[in-house]
């Protein structure tokens, strides 16, 4: 039996953490408060800092919730929500998706996964993005090397591996080392979950949906 589209999946992951160079080279905004900003650096998980802390090089001077200011490697750059800046460049342009919703109010949202085609159903309510094994073998990718796992569907628990994609592209969006699963049977659409979802503004017009990255 397919799953419902709402709440499919309930999938607990774990942060991964990685070394990362003394100095920064790109400071994104993914948040930000009175006195303390949340910060990804070269890309790494989501971290807060507080105003006079100095962490890999990024010293946050000032913030509130318009605006953060930071000291790297001894230049000065004040950087608004989901703004980011790399070796000194001006804060990047963020890239924005819109997609609109079918006679069912569902969104779906042509992309690619590890390079391969794939239309996505978007899905809050999943914790990752999630395939059918069918799908992963399609596209090559040896998900039972993954952590093994169950997954709660309408027929009951069926076997599911929890993997990470290299790259998940949805329009000009590309995320890259983005938390999956893949479940073996019973899931009839990809669902485009927060594992990518988490990385974006969303925002809903009527029957529009527009994803904005974030970091």
């Amino acid at each position: 039996m397919a799953f419902k589209h709402k709440s499919m999946l309930l999938i607990l992951t774990a942060g991964v953490f990685s070394c990362t160079p003394a100095w920064a080279a790109s400071v994104s905004v993914v948040g930000l408060f009175k006195d303390k900003a949340i910060v990804s650096i070269d890309g790494g998980r989501p971290r807060t800092l507080s105003v006079g802390q100095t962490v890999q090089g990024v010293k946050l001077v000032a913030a509130d919730s318009g605006s953060a200011s930071f000291d790297v490697d001894g230049k000065r750059r004040t950087l608004g929500m989901g703004q980011s800046f790399a070796g000194g460049a001006q804060p990047a342009a963020r890239q924005s998706v819109s997609l609109t919703a079918d006679a069912r109010g569902h969104f779906a949202a042509a992309g690619s996964l590890n390079g391969y085609p794939m239309t996505f159903l978007v899905d809050t309510g999943a914790t990752s993005i999630a395939i059918s094994a069918a799908e992963a073998k399609r596209i090559g990718l040896d998900y039972k090397a993954g952590e093994a796992a169950g997954v709660g569907t309408a027929a009951g628990v069926v076997p599911a591996w929890r993997v990470k994609f290299n790259t998940v592209k949805v329009g000009g969006i590309t995320v890259s080392q983005v938390d999956g699963m893949v479940v073996e049977t019973g899931l009839s659409v990809p669902l485009l979950g927060m594992s990518f979802l988490n990385r974006m503004e969303m925002r809903r017009d009527g029957q529009t949906m527009t994803l904005t990255q974030r970091y």
